[in-house]
């Protein structure tokens, strides 16, 4: 019920910028049952995305007669062979749910809480999830990197830190995290509404900073 009342209260139809919208769902999202309503937007969202490009992967595959292999714990494989045929669908997925908005609000819950968080395994494995399909959306699919998409990242990143200092024995860090980590490239950065860049984000940094530490 918590869900559905946050898909329905936020969203693109809903006045206010991302990061307010974020920032709202974030408060309505307190206590156990609050943390738990978060990660199961997280678990809807990566599932939903999981379940779109396999659809997406498997029309590309018939129509160009070459199987496109979809691994969740990997996405980045798949992305550099299907570029740039395959469709990024996370602003528009079957859910109804926003990364900006639903998703970046959930983080906020589950790190301001994160002592609270259940099934922690599973909600960090999903936490990589999208964040490795958020930035092969970048490199891969053409996906404008503005403050907004850059603000996700970070999230997701110091969220799973969050999260893993609660964990009695840390998981190891999966391979596409692994593989950013061994660069040290930044990415311009626009503002949401207009073409200017307002700053840079380097991903392998801001996780070996965070996840190393």
């Amino acid at each position: 019920m918590m869900i559905s009342d946050i898909r329905q209260r936020f969203g693109l139809h809903q006045p206010g910028s991302f990061d307010q919208q974020a920032a709202a769902v974030a408060e309505a999202l307190t206590g156990p049952d609050g943390v738990a309503a978060a990660a199961g937007i997280v678990h809807e969202f990566a599932d939903s995305a999981h379940a779109e490009i396999q659809r997406l992967a498997a029309e590309l595959s018939r129509r160009v007669g070459y199987q496109f292999v979809v691994d969740r714990a990997d996405y980045r494989p798949m992305w550099r062979e299907a570029r740039p045929d395959l469709r990024w669908p996370l602003f528009e997925l079957p859910c109804g749910l926003f990364p900006y908005i639903h998703v970046a609000g959930a983080l906020r819950a589950i790190s301001a809480e994160v002592k609270l968080a259940t099934d922690q395994n599973r909600l960090h494995g999903h936490l990589f999830e999208i964040l490795d399909l958020t930035i092969a959306g970048w490199e891969f699919a053409s996906v404008r990197v503005d403050t907004d998409g850059a603000a996700l990242a970070t999230l997701l990143i110091s969220t799973a830190r969050d999260l893993r200092t609660t964990m009695s024995k840390e998981p190891p860090l999966p391979n596409p995290v692994r593989e950013l980590m061994r660069r040290n490239n930044t990415i311009d950065v626009y503002a949401p509404d207009a073409h200017r860049i307002v700053g840079g984000m380097n991903p392998g940094r801001e996780m070996r900073e965070m996840l190393l530490a």
